[in-house]
This record gives C-alpha cells, sequence and structure tokens, in this order.
C-alpha cells in the first residue's frame, strides 16, 4: 500500500477502509449470533428384554494343550473325538458359549494345528486365544 503524501494544494485520495471493516466484522458477529442452533434428533428405536428371549449365558469353556500333546477341556483330559462331540454341542446351544483356546508353549504345532482344525470344522464363532502375552519377547541367542 503506498502511502499518499499530503501536499497543502490538494487533500489525500485514498479511502480509509478501517471503518467499513470494522461494520463489517460487527455484522457478522452479529449475523453469527442471531442463527438458531441447528438441533438436530433422530428416534431410535432400541432392542427391549422380552420375557421368551434365552437368557445369555457367561459360560467360557476353555482348550488347553498340554506340552506332552493332552487336550484338556476346563481342566479335564478329552480326546480329540470327545473335544468334537463337545464343540458340537456348544455350537447347538441357543446362545454359544465363548471358547478360550490356550495351547502351552511346548506344545506340538501339529497338535495345535489339529485341535485348531476341529474347532474350525465346528464352526464356533466364538473362538478366543488366550495367554500369548506370556510369549511376547523372546531372549537373545
Amino acid at each position: 500500500m503506498a502511502f499518499a503524501i499530503a501536499r497543502a494544494d490538494r487533500p489525500l485520495d485514498e479511502l480509509n477502509t478501517t471503518p467499513l471493516i470494522d461494520v463489517l466484522l460487527v455484522l457478522l458477529v452479529m449475523f453469527v449470533i442471531t442463527i438458531p442452533v441447528a438441533s438436530h434428533s433422530l428416534t431410535v428405536d432400541l432392542p427391549r428384554a422380552c420375557a421368551d428371549c434365552p437368557a445369555i449365558d457367561d459360560v467360557k469353556n476353555k482348550v488347553t494343550i498340554e506340552p506332552n500333546g493332552a487336550i484338556r477341556w476346563n481342566e479335564q483330559a478329552v480326546s480329540e473325538a470327545t473335544l468334537r462331540d463337545l464343540l458340537r454341542q456348544t455350537r447347538a446351544m441357543p446362545v454359544e458359549p465363548q471358547l478360550q483356546y490356550e495351547p502351552d508353549g511346548n506344545a506340538s504345532y501339529a497338535q495345535s494345528a489339529r485341535v485348531l482344525n476341529l474347532i474350525r470344522q465346528a464352526g464356533v464363532t466364538k473362538l478366543g486365544f488366550v495367554g500369548n502375552e506370556r510369549y511376547r519377547s523372546f531372549a537373545a541367542q
């Protein structure tokens, strides 16, 4: 912006825009204040508990594999055939209980894979791996 040099024989020919900007800012603030706050509401029908619905069962079954290859279902030793039957029974329940899978760190990989394959074949949908945090860090050799 160039500075105007005032001469005695002619007046300044630049427009002072500071009052114009002040007036515009005041108008802007007034418009923002007078705009109504938009309040949107949405009605949602939430599900309600019904009397004839089955109760949610918090049963958690645990499958563990020991270092010697033994399979345990809730701390009881079972065979692969018994495990297959137990998985089918839990899958047929109205509310499928959570299945926790915890192989030992020294358990056979082949045995762990067979048990996971049995679980997959049974169609278990609520499966959780337990105890993995123990194997997070490895010792340097």
